[in-house]
Parts: C-alpha cells; structure tokens; sequence
C-alpha cells in the first residue's frame, strides 16, 4: 500500500513509523530483526530502509604502493526490505540515492522493487564520500535529487532508459522527497529551498518527510511556509530523541539543525549519561504529543536500528 493511502485510511489519526539502516558488510539481519522486533507493538504500517553510498578504502601492498579500492559498507537495502515484508507483513520504504548508483543501475533497482512488490520510495540526492569534499555525482549517475525523482516518474510512465518498444510495464511508486526545516545546508536561503521542494513535488512527489529537528515551531512554521507555496501533500516530520551528551554537538554539525537553548541548557545541567538519555527522550516525547495535537500524519524515527529509546516514546504517545 502506498503511503498516502496509509495516511489517508487512518482518517487524521497520527501513525508511528521508523527507518533503520541496513547491518555492516559481513553481518546477519537478525540485527535488523532485534531492532524491529521491539516496536511492532506499536502496528508501524510502513518501515524505511537507507541506503549508503560507496566510499573508498586504501590497500596498502609490499611495495609500499597504495590501491583506491571503493566499497559499500551498508548493502543489501532491497533484500532487508524484502525480508522485512515477508517477516512482518508490513511495507517497506527503501531509499533511493543519486551518489553512488548510476542510471542503469538505478533503473534495474527500481524493476526488483516493483517485481517485489513494494510500492514506496524516498528519492534522496544521498551525502558526499567521507573523502571527498563536496558531493560527486556518480559517472552516468545523477548529479541532483530531481534527476533521481525525474528517472522514477519517467518509470512510472512507462518510460524506460533504453526500450523504445510500445506496451512496456509502468511501475507504480509512490515517491517521497526530503524536506529541511532549517533550510538544506547548501541552499543559499528559504526561498530558494522552497522553490526546489516546489518543484520535485510538481514534478510527482507525494510525500515529504522532514529532517530531524528539535524546535516543533521550526516544523510548523515549515508546514505553513509549504502550504502557502503550494505544497500540498503530507509532511512527515523526521525525529530523533537525544541519547548522549557527544550529540548535542554531532548531530548539529552532520545534520545543519540548531539546537534550542533549553535542550542545551537541560543537557549540560545533567550529571551522567544516563540522565543525559533520560532527559533527551522526555524531551522528544513532550515534542512528539506537541506534534499529535498539531495533527501531524505519521510520527517518523530515526531510530539508527536502537530500538530502545524510540520504544520508551511511543509507549507515552501510542
């Protein structure tokens, strides 16, 4: 079932969902099973799955000579969504990345995705390589998320990269898109973020889910800021309780979020780690129940594959 027809079947009823990322190369996905496990009380009708692209190693040999060698240190994203769906009977929503894939590649993902069944996917431009500066487009890859989400429409119409036969299949997704509160970093102000959101959402996208952030007025004033430039499908706020003093300070710098002075301030006033967690998921929880009279459709987690602190939140808010 396709997202929007999940939000649309609750009739304004706030639903619960969470992405986990997929195991390191060389592990089993019983890790993901342990992390899923815990929260299907809560009845999740949709998980997501990331996607990491490729980074680089360096292979030393005897002679003293370094080879590049490029890896994928997370794979296996459509087969976790497939054995997520097979074990738990619930929709999967695999993301799709421009870094790291190339067309054809792209393209061959998206047909195992509809051969399987799964009917969402969340179009993602992806991060740069830890080696590179800025981000690099793979070659014959796309070098922007609308290119991405372009590909997935063109399917979705029938219109394939190489067949110029009649009658082929048309793929059916729904297509998600992200969305930046506090503006995406590398946008030069709002307006201009909002005209690309804009843009991907005329062009077919049919959801959008949020960054984290941990200010709600930043989401509302989002959503208004949307509506009023013609954005109007659902907004799925993306969220992530603070467990560790270290991510009050990382999750700022990787994410682009400000952080609110009394989050900070409650924070340094805790006296271990522990109270640290504690105080991070009474913190989310309060913003989650803020987000549920404001009538959000679905309160998405980042749960990093943690099950535990998202479990403690939706036990006060479901």
């Amino acid at each position: 079932m396709k997202i929007t027809e999940h939000i649309a079947n609750a009739a304004g009823k706030t639903l619960f969902s969470f992405e986990l990322i997929p195991p390191l190369k060389g592990q089993s996905i019983q890790g993901i099973y342990n992390a899923i496990d815990p929260l299907m009380e809560f009845k999740p009708p949709f998980i997501d799955v990331t996607s990491l692209r490729e980074d680089y190693i360096y292979k030393q040999h005897s002679n003293g000579l370094l080879e590049k060698l490029s890896y994928r240190k997370r794979p296996g994203t459509i087969a976790i969504c497939a054995a997520i769906m097979n074990r738990y009977k619930v929709d999967t929503v695999p993301h799709l990345l421009c870094g790291g894939f190339t067309r054809d590649e792209t393209e061959n993902a998206l047909i195992e995705l509809e051969f399987l069944g799964i009917e969402n996917v969340l179009v993602l431009r992806g991060d740069a390589r830890n080696s590179d500066s800025s981000f690099v487009p793979t070659p014959n890859g796309h070098a922007y998320a609308t290119d991405l989400l372009q590909q997935v429409v063109n399917m979705n119409n029938g219109v394939y990269l190489h067949e110029d036969y009649d009658n082929i299949a048309k793929t059916n997704f729904c297509i998600g898109v992200a969305g930046y509160p506090e503006k995406h970093f590398e946008a030069p102000n709002l307006k201009t973020d909002f005209k690309y959101l804009k843009q991907k959402v005329d062009m077919g996208a049919s959801f959008i889910v949020t960054q984290m952030f941990f200010d709600n007025q930043k989401y509302f004033d989002f959503v208004n800021n949307c509506r009023a430039n013609g954005i109007n499908v659902p907004i799925i706020p993306g969220l992530k309780p603070i467990t560790t003093s270290k991510q009050l300070v990382n999750l700022s710098k990787t994410f682009h979020i400000d952080m609110p002075e009394d989050l900070c301030d409650a924070i340094h006033a805790c006296k271990s780690e522990k109270d640290v967690k504690d105080m991070g998921i009474e913190w989310m929880i309060n913003q989650c129940k803020e987000l549920v009279k404001f009538g959000v459709p679905v309160l998405h987690f980042y749960t990093m594959s943690n099950a535990g602190p998202t479990k403690r939140i939706a036990e006060a808010i479901f």
